[in-house]
């Protein structure tokens, strides 16, 4: 199966599904946004990543910035940050360039390391377009993060890549569907800039009705 550019999803989308799949709809269903400091932060970093009039290069490897990725495969489109072109026996073939070069994703990511898979996902999705898009295999890729100001090394094994494709799966499903899901409160809440538009705090009483009854107890003298 092979979806229409029409119903691609945008591939960023990825990061905040697995991160809680009730902001995800809301940004991308719904298509309601906020910033808080965070999103700031991630946006400035993103800044330079994102510049295509950026391309670095020397003898062994080409780097090349805000590149536009998609698979048909998956239904999704996006932008790679980093994509490192190494020059290798094996890889993909570059216009004008002689010789196999190895594509290297490196995603841009603010703060630190996490124990969500979440920044993991996206930069599977992006090394599964690129492995689309130009024929080859991508073994692994990297994540910066602006806090640590170094990378880390993603290897792309299989257990990833079937987690990728199955969430992509779960995204078109509740897209097509035009579905939000209910609320999961979590310590995620705390960092999530939809926090005012989603409204965990509502979840905790057993019904809206309870919620409005307590809150007008609580007022009257």
């Amino acid at each position: 199966m092979e979806y229409k550019e029409d119903d691609y999803l945008q591939l960023a989308g990825l990061q905040h599904f697995a991160f809680c799949r009730r902001q995800w709809a809301l940004i991308h269903v719904e298509q309601q946004w906020q910033e808080n400091w965070r999103t700031v932060e991630g946006n400035i970093l993103h800044e330079r990543a994102h510049d295509e009039t950026l391309k670095e290069r020397s003898r062994d490897k080409i780097t090349m910035r805000g590149l536009r990725i998609s698979s048909a495969a998956l239904g999704i489109s996006g932008e790679c940050d980093v994509v490192e072109f190494i020059r290798s026996n094996t890889g993909a073939r570059l216009t004008g360039e002689e010789g196999f070069w190895q594509p290297y994703p490196v995603e841009y990511k603010r703060g630190s390391s996490k124990v969500s898979d979440a920044d993991r996902l996206q930069l599977c999705a992006q090394a599964l377009c690129l492995e689309e898009m130009l024929g080859c295999q991508i073994p692994e890729g990297a994540l910066y993060y602006g806090e640590l100001r170094r990378r880390e090394r993603v290897i792309l094994e299989e257990k990833l890549r079937a987690q990728t494709v199955q969430m992509i799966a779960e995204m078109h499903a509740l897209y097509e569907r035009g579905y939000t899901p209910k609320v999961k409160t979590g310590k995620h809440c705390t960092a999530c800039s939809l926090r005012e538009v989603c409204l965990p705090v509502l979840c905790r009483a057993s019904s809206a009705r309870s919620y409005i009854r307590e809150h007008i107890t609580k007022e009257e003298p």
